[in-house]
């Protein structure tokens, strides 16, 4: 480690939209019960147990209700909702009714079954709903009130926002979920995008399918698509993640599941690694000369393959040689994909597919049983 590596600060952690909902409710509440301006900062209690203090960004008091509005900070994580200013407008609820929730502008509503919520009801997660509920229900003992509230959680510009999320792809139409299990959003944890994928298989599951296919991107998604004729529901957007569909799938068994991406993506499967992203992960040049060389290329073209600035000049060399090198990719990804699934009720099958849509090898659909000798 150097000197610079030994100062560097360690990455900043932010709050869920779901603590940010809850602070928010909370707050509402008790101004509403009260008459009184809301605590700010107010304090609410996560699931672990911690208790944390949020400042309010703004307070508006109506005739029959109170809505009080705080800024999501994601810390160091990319969260698309960073900055995003979460309202929560709670209005008293008939003795006994409990805590009920309401999509406000910007909040989506779930249309297909699969998901944590049933169909018709607001993208209001259950453990964010949770929060709320402990969150009323301590402010209402504090206040001599009972802990009935209606609540209302809108964003900010949450609608276009969602348009940089999957919640489309997985039936959450008008706008953004409230979401989060702990309260904290821990940088690049990239839980949001695996938590999607694992939601669009159950979505799959739900609406009765028996074949998915899993992509990198969206060349290999429409390749995909126009193979098969498969729905909306049965795509899903795998980006780097392929250990994070993977191994969801050993539990969720889909009968028939494609892995489809471009030639690097699946040279780093065929290579071992489950997180596909640039960043976490790069192509070993050597050993995809060897694959070439048992594919039968000569010395020099290896020699070539070595030195290539990336996988996909690899492969083009390769191709003007007359060597193919996306058919074994195809193999060798399987036997990576078949060990981490593991689940040999699915029948797995990888497709590799050109930058230009065409499709350039398939491995066949094969029960996910792992090989005793994968090709090395």
């Amino acid at each position: 480690m150097t000197d610079a590596d030994s100062t560097t600060p360690p990455l900043r952690r932010g709050w869920t939209t779901g603590a940010c909902a809850t602070a928010a409710a909370r707050a509402a509440f008790a101004a509403l019960v009260s008459g009184r301006e809301p605590p700010d900062p107010v304090e609410i209690g996560l699931p672990g147990g911690r208790r944390v203090a949020f400042a309010l960004a703004q307070f508006i008091r109506g005739e029959d209700y109170a809505e009080a509005g705080v800024v999501k900070d994601a810390g160091d994580d990319p969260d698309v909702t960073h900055g995003a200013l979460i309202r929560a407008k709670v209005r008293r609820a008939p003795a006994g009714a409990g805590v009920s929730f309401a999509a406000g502008p910007g909040v989506g509503v779930v249309t297909r079954p699969g998901l944590p919520l049933p169909p018709g009801e607001p993208a209001i997660n259950p453990v964010p709903r949770a929060m709320m509920r402990q969150a009323i229900a301590e402010a209402a003992a504090e206040l001599g009130a009972a802990p009935d509230a209606q609540i209302e959680i809108s964003v900010e510009n949450g609608e276009e926002l969602a348009r940089s999320t999957l919640n489309g792809r997985l039936g959450i139409i008008g706008g953004l979920s409230i979401l989060g299990t702990t309260g904290i959003v821990v940088p690049y944890s990239c839980s949001a995008w695996i938590d999607s994928i694992h939601r669009g298989v159950d979505v799959a599951l739900a609406c009765g399918l028996d074949h998915i296919a899993a992509t990198t991107g969206s060349t290999s998604e429409d390749a995909v698509r126009e193979l098969y004729g498969l729905p909306e529901e049965a795509l899903i957007e795998m980006g780097d993640f392929a250990g994070g569909l993977l191994k969801y799938l050993r539990k969720h068994t889909v009968p028939r599941v494609t892995i489809a991406g471009g030639f690097a993506k699946l040279t780093k499967l065929a290579q071992g690694r489950l997180d596909l992203h640039s960043s976490r992960s790069s192509i070993d040049l050597p050993d995809l000369a060897a694959t070439a060389r048992a594919a039968g290329a000569g010395e020099a073209l290896c020699a070539a393959i070595e030195k290539a600035n990336s996988a996909l000049e690899a492969q083009a060399t390769a191709r003007a040689a007359g060597v193919d090198l996306a058919a074994p990719i195809a193999q060798r990804a399987w036997d990576t994909a078949a060990a981490a699934l593991a689940n040999p009720a699915t029948a797995l099958e990888i497709i590799v597919v050109g930058r230009d849509g065409a499709i350039l090898a398939s491995s066949g659909f094969r029960p996910a049983i792992r090989r005793e000798d994968p090709q090395k």
